[in-house]
C-alpha cells in the first residue's frame, strides 16, 4: 500500500515539534540569526541536502536535485523573530529577553525543514528544489540582502512558493489565490527642519511635531482594513507650522 504524503509527514511530528520549540526558545532578530541558520544547515546536511550558508549574510539555501528535469522551484521561509518580551510562561518560551517568535517564523522554518526532509527521503520529483531560508523578514531587508547576494543567479527558480501561518484558520485548511495575499511594508523618513523651543518660550519655536504626527495617524487609519490586492496612497505633503501658537 502506497503511503500518502500526509501520513509520512505525520511520522515527523515529534521531531519537527522539537525543532520548532528549540527555535522558539532561541529567537534571533533580523540578520542576527546565526544559531537558527546553523541549526537549519545542520539538519539539511544530515538529510543529504547540499547547503549554502551566508546567502544574504545569515540566509541559508539548500539544494536538492533528482532525475534529469531542468526545471527548478524555490520553497521559501523566514527565520527572524521580533523585539518583543515573551510572557507566555510556556516551557519553551524565549530564553532571549526582549526577543520572541511572535509572528510564527519558528513554525515557518520548521515547516520548510519538514518539506526538505520529506523530499530528500522520497525523491518524488524530477528537477531541482531550492530551499530558501530567508533572514530579516521583519522590516530589515533580508530578501534584498539575498537578492544582492545573487540568490536567483546562483539558484535559478522557475517558480517560488511560500506560505504564512494564519491564526484562527482551521487545521488542514489553506487560503490561496491569484495575486497578492498579504500586504508588504515600506519605510520612509520625514526630516523636519526648524527652530525648537521649550514649553515656557514656545512662541520662539518655528516647528510643531503635532502636525506630522497627526498626518501619520490619519494615514495609518485610512489604510487599515484595505485589501492587500488594492493600492492605497498616502501623500506626504510639505508641513508648515504657524510662527505663533493658536488657541
Amino acid at each position: 500500500m502506497t503511503q500518502s504524503a500526509l501520513d509520512r509527514a505525520r511520522l515527523y511530528q515529534d521531531e519537527l515539534s522539537a525543532i520548532r520549540r528549540d527555535i522558539h526558545a532561541h529567537p534571533e532578530l533580523g540578520l542576527e540569526e546565526y544559531r537558527t541558520a546553523d541549526l537549519v544547515a545542520q539538519k539539511l546536511e544530515a538529510w543529504g541536502i547540499e547547503v549554502h550558508r551566508g546567502v544574504g549574510k545569515t540566509g541559508v539555501v539548500g539544494v536538492l536535485r533528482n532525475g534529469n528535469g531542468e526545471d527548478a522551484v524555490g520553497l521559501r521561509a523566514d527565520m527572524d523573530a521580533l523585539p518583543i518580551l515573551e510572557a507566555t510562561g510556556l516551557p519553551h518560551a524565549s530564553q532571549n529577553p526582549g526577543r520572541m517568535h511572535a509572528c510564527g517564523h519558528d513554525g515557518h522554518t520548521t515547516m520548510l525543514l519538514g518539506a526538505a526532509k520529506y523530499l530528500a527521503e522520497t525523491r518524488n520529483f524530477n528537477g531541482t528544489v531550492n530551499f530558501i531560508f530567508q533572514p530579516a523578514e521583519e522590516g530589515v531587508g533580508g530578501a534584498l540582502e539575498m537578492l544582492k547576494d545573487g540568490l536567483f543567479e546562483r539558484f535559478p527558480c522557475n517558480h517560488v512558493f511560500g506560505m504564512h501561518n494564519r491564526p484562527g484558520l482551521a487545521v488542514g485548511k489553506f487560503i490561496t489565490g491569484p495575486g497578492a495575499r498579504a500586504a508588504g511594508g515600506a519605510f520612509f523618513d520625514i526630516v523636519i527642519t526648524g527652530k525648537g523651543a521649550t514649553a515656557r518660550i514656545r512662541t520662539k519655536a518655528s516647528i510643531r511635531l503635532s502636525s506630522p504626527a497627526t498626518w501619520a495617524r490619519r494615514c495609518n487609519r485610512s489604510c487599515r482594513g484595505t485589501s492587500p490586492r488594492r493600492t492605497r496612497r498616502c501623500s506626504a505633503s510639505p508641513v508648515s507650522s504657524p510662527a505663533t501658537p493658536t488657541t
